[in-house]
């Protein structure tokens, strides 16, 4: 499947967020890419607003525009706030889950695990990214893969009490999935609202 493989810290600085984490780049220059980033003063439409959020939570996730859509309308057609089950779907992915543990430094670097075998959902090899992980399943780094040294970085130093939906086991080199976050446990600056709006025309 394709996805966004150009450069990162020109999205980041699109939004004028790290949001693939921290960006050297971003710090030098925090202003819009392009010949005339320094001084733009362009005011946005409602419309681009809107868009602009779909935009950033669409790269924050590494999630395509097709992807996306079917997600929002799974979304919509559960009960509760569409926004925040927009976010809990994007959550529950296995290479965000991958991520959030710790088990590599960014979600391509997990993504790029998932799909190599690397990682185990209840014992089983997942090597689908998306694939939607449940409560009460346990993510784990699969046997033979627990050496690598991009996981051993990443998880060098980690804090694992930094999300309260997830359990660490250290020993195991796994994480079990306790719950859904509620949007106050979720920690992206996205405004979820706009997004459902821009749907919802």
């Amino acid at each position: 499947m394709a996805r966004y493989i150009g450069p990162k810290s020109r999205i980041a600085r699109r939004f004028g967020e790290p949001i693939f984490g921290p960006d050297k780049v971003l710090n030098k220059r925090n202003y819009a890419p392009g010949q005339h980033g320094v001084n733009r003063r362009k005011k946005n439409s409602e419309y681009g607003m809107q868009l602009q959020e779909k935009q950033k939570a669409k790269y924050t996730y590494g999630v395509l525009e097709k992807q996306f859509r079917l997600m929002f309308e799974q979304a919509s057609r559960k009960k509760g706030i569409t926004g925040e089950i927009l976010l809990q779907l994007l959550e529950s992915r296995l290479d965000n889950i991958v991520y959030r543990l710790g088990i590599a430094p960014t979600r391509a670097a997990a993504r790029q695990l998932v799909s190599h075998k690397h990682i185990v959902v209840d014992g089983k090899v997942v090597n689908i990214p998306s694939y939607s992980v449940k409560p009460g399943q346990v993510v784990a780094v699969r046997e033979k893969s627990k050496s690598l040294e991009v996981i051993e970085n990443s998880l060098r130093g980690f804090n694992h009490q930094k999300y309260g939906w997830l359990e660490w086991n250290e020993q195991e080199k796994s994480g079990k999935y306790v719950n859904i976050p509620v949007r106050e446990d979720i920690p992206e600056n996205i405004k979820e609202q706009l997004i459902v709006e821009l749907y919802s025309k």
